[in-house]
């Protein structure tokens, strides 16, 4: 048995069994792919996969419990290469992030910035996504890190770690009759056709919670997972936009009239997690202090050291979140 044979089962049964898009992704041909397949079920005596012909059509009950003993020796033998390499050169190395563009665009640029002058050759990665996607690469241990608003619902197989709360801006085109106002209230804005974000269940669940108030359902007209998608789109006249505070620049948005809605929704919490067991270098662990700076090293340690989810909240508790 190869550790290489058991990366193919892997890939195989992540790409929905299209051995085709598995060799592609691994950087080696079909036929090698299925040879190796082949030979590892001989070896263990049993079919991993259900045939029809030449083509894959299901993963057997064996399988099922093959690829989760498959996945979780990669994930190991990952951590013990990670470990090894923190002890031969604890400046080198890699990891990646995935999290929303409103973070990649407008959070995280000072962040790298100020790691990359600790680490010049530790190489990153972001991929950015919607809630589920960030999920996804995160769980199936494609990314290191995941940074995301969308906590409670989606990352449950994930420690998330609170970071900063949050509030959102109302932004309408400089010509738009709103833009005459100084301030402005859930009900100038209720009966407009709104921009706004990709919600998961809890962002979409708050802002019906602040439209509720004044007896409203907000008319959604228009959505995205990219800040910069929804101003061009407000910009074209589709409707008002609610965004990240954060993600509102006053230089750079001119054209724009920019209204702060912290008084009109609930704050939100930005999080960054990572798989149960994942061993966090050095650098790791400086990259969410320089992200969070209540996340120090003895911090991180004490949540990883937690045995249960309540205790980890009763950890968080105590946690003064900063505003962004």
């Amino acid at each position: 048995m190869k550790l290489q044979q058991l990366r193919y089962i892997c890939e195989v049964a992540k790409q929905d069994l299209n051995v085709s898009n598995a060799a592609r992704v691994l950087h080696t041909s079909q036929p090698g792919i299925s040879k190796q397949i082949r030979l590892l079920e001989h070896e263990l005596g049993v079919e991993i996969f259900v045939r029809n012909g030449k083509h894959l059509t299901d993963v057997t009950p064996a399988g099922h419990e093959i690829l989760r003993s498959a996945n979780r020796i990669i994930k190991d033998t990952y951590e013990l290469k990670q470990l090894a390499q923190e002890y031969s050169d604890e400046k080198k190395g890699a990891f990646s992030i995935a999290t929303s563009h409103t973070q990649a665009r407008y959070v995280l640029p000072p962040i790298i910035k100020n790691f990359r002058l600790l680490y010049p050759e530790v190489s990153l990665v972001i991929h950015q996504g919607s809630p589920e996607q960030i999920h996804e690469l995160v769980s199936s241990g494609r990314a290191d890190f995941a940074i995301s608003t969308e906590s409670p619902e989606l990352f449950q197989d994930l420690i998330m770690i609170p970071c900063y709360e949050w509030n959102r801006s109302v932004i309408v085109p400089k010509p738009h009759e709103l833009s005459r106002r100084r301030e402005i209230g859930l009900s100038d804005i209720a009966d407009y056709p709104i921009v706004t974000y990709v919600y998961g269940p809890s962002g979409q669940s708050r802002l019906a919670k602040a439209f509720e108030k004044i007896d409203k359902t907000p008319n959604v007209v228009f959505s995205a997972t990219d800040t910069d998608v929804i101003k061009t789109y407000v910009r074209m006249g589709f409707g008002v936009g609610i965004i990240a505070s954060m993600a509102s620049d006053s230089a750079q948005d001119k054209d724009l009239q920019i209204f702060d809605a912290s008084h009109l929704f609930d704050f939100s919490v930005a999080y960054i997690g990572f798989r149960r067991g994942t061993f966090l270098r050095g650098f790791m662990l400086k990259f969410m202090e320089l992200f969070a700076p209540h996340l120090d090293q003895h911090t991180v340690k004490g949540i990883l050291n937690s045995e249960s989810r309540r205790e980890r909240e009763n950890l968080f508790a105590d946690f003064e979140l900063p505003s962004r």
